[in-house]
């Protein structure tokens, strides 16, 4: 006999494509669709940022003069829907004071002033919107919420709307994609959130005499999910629990790890038109092309050491510092750096000044730019990451896919991912180094530069590397399972 066909609302502050910063984005664009194949009801709700009608198409009016209670007074909404790949339907709450603007969360000069009264609308607006939708015949059963950005919809349900008709009965699930975000707000703002003093309490949302969303999220869900296993360990500890590891060591039992997957039609060496020659695992001659192309696009000689891959944000959590402390042993490895990426301005002008001092060694490209990504994963022999931390990293998925060999820190999903490469038994996918410390890292870079000059046994690497699956099919089924393990405990209550 079939299981339930759940009806599930995803609501996130971003969705790919309709507008992105990050990762939560290709994650709230592909899980829904894995989930849909299922045959669940699953839809999205997201805000009407400037510009998603080019993503999106024409909008259709779904709910007119939604009344979303903002502390003393009541800010009128609406919601616009449409149909994205896969045939997901998206909801977009729109308010254009709020969303109507050049950035999601702020600009190069820093976040938006009134980002918490933003996402208090959201949160809230959301919720309003949820419950127009109701009405008109559609009522989900699990909403999953994602980042600080709405952690604040746990709360209202447990709270405003326990008693709703439509709302109360709701199951939640929350996921954490980083928590080193977490939407904290002066004291003052709490009368805006329409939530009494008595929650302004460590065991709810106060957090060192301020505001902070995401704590509510991990006090009120049903459940908790983060991006991989070891990132659920690593963030009840305090190294990595930013304050709030006493929080989710004590909703230890309630938190899991899925890993997220990648959307394997979008990344397909076979058919990604961007390569300089397409290939596969039963064809890696293609590889070798694309790896002349990228060496000529990016100024680098040819040689026999391997080319090594970044495509990053240019941040200190990246290990970009790191990789600067080890680059000249790297170098002497033989093998070539190329780079894509931007962020802050120092890791910028660094990286710009070693390729200039390492010419046909080093090649930067400082910005980003899709298919240049998409020509560093198909024409690099290796890939790396060396993160102080990383929740679970997307860029290791898809080099694994392009067969494009991982080199990365032990942390977070890079530990649940990538498995040490054995040479006797030409068995694993790359290469790991635990410390966080240039020493490390150029030993794990010198022992891929072996194993790159043994062709067999890079080939087998290269082909373990693309028979991996992570694909979005086996994350979603767990996410199916713990829906139904929140509902349980949504009607346990």
């Amino acid at each position: 006999m079939a299981r339930e066909r759940l009806r599930i609302l995803m609501m996130a502050s971003e969705a790919a494509p309709f507008a992105k910063t990050g990762g939560l984005a290709d994650v709230v664009g592909a899980l829904p669709r894995a989930l849909a194949a299922l045959g669940h009801d699953v839809r999205v709700l997201m805000p009407k940022y400037r510009g998603v009608e080019a993503q999106a198409g024409p909008l259709t009016l779904v709910a007119s003069n939604l009344r979303v209670p903002l502390g003393d007074r009541a800010v009128e909404g609406a919601l616009f829907e449409a149909k994205s790949r896969g045939g997901v339907t998206v909801y977009f709450l729109a308010h254009d004071h709020y969303y109507d603007r050049d950035g999601l969360y702020g600009t190069a000069d820093g976040d938006y002033w009134d980002n918490c009264e933003r996402f208090i609308f959201f949160c809230r607006g959301g919720l309003e919107a949820v419950a127009a939708l109701g009405k008109a015949g559609w009522r989900p059963q699990v909403i999953h919420v994602n980042d600080w950005q709405t952690g604040l919809v746990p709360v209202y349900l447990e709270t405003e709307y326990r008693d709703h008709p439509v709302l109360g009965p709701l199951a939640t699930l929350f996921t954490i994609h980083n928590l080193a975000y977490q939407g904290v707000f002066w004291h003052y703002d709490m009368p805006m959130t329409g939530l009494g003093w008595d929650l302004f309490t460590p065991a709810a949302l106060e957090f060192y005499g301020r505001l902070n969303f995401l704590k509510g999220g991990l006090v009120f869900s049903d459940l908790l999910t983060t991006v991989s296993r070891t990132y659920a360990q690593e963030i009840r500890t305090a190294a990595f629990g930013n304050g709030l590891e006493g929080v989710l060591e004590e909703r230890s039992e309630d938190l899991h790890g899925v890993i997220n997957g990648i959307d394997y039609e979008l990344w397909n060496p076979e058919t990604d038109a961007a390569l300089a020659k397409r290939y596969g695992a039963g064809d890696l001659e293609g590889k070798a092309i694309c790896r002349a192309a990228l060496r000529e696009e990016m100024g680098l000689v040819a040689g026999p050491g391997p080319v090594i891959g970044m495509v990053t944000r240019l941040a200190g959590q990246k290990g970009l510092d790191l990789t600067l402390d080890a680059l000249p042993g790297i170098l002497a490895t033989g093998a070539q750096l190329v780079l894509l990426g931007s962020g802050e301005a120092p890791l910028e002008e660094a990286f710009t000044a070693a390729a200039d001092a390492n010419p046909g060694r080093v090649g930067v490209r400082i910005g980003y730019d899709d298919e240049l990504a998409r020509r560093i994963y198909g024409g690099a022999d290796a890939f790396l990451m060396p993160s102080r931390y990383e929740p679970c990293g997307l860029g290791q998925l898809i080099a694994l896919r392009y067969g494009t060999v991982p080199i990365v820190r032990r942390t977070g999903g890079l530990a649940d991912t990538v498995r040490e490469v054995d040479p006797g038994r030409r068995a694993g996918t790359g290469f790991l180094f635990d410390a966080f410390a240039a020493e490390p890292l150029v030993e794990a870079v010198g022992r891929a530069a072996v194993a790159h000059r043994i062709p067999a046994l890079w080939s087998a690497i290269v082909r373990n590397a693309m028979a991996e699956d992570f694909s979005w099919d086996a994350s979603a089924r767990e996410y199916v399972t713990l829906y139904r393990k929140a509902l349980k405990a949504r009607a346990s209550r």
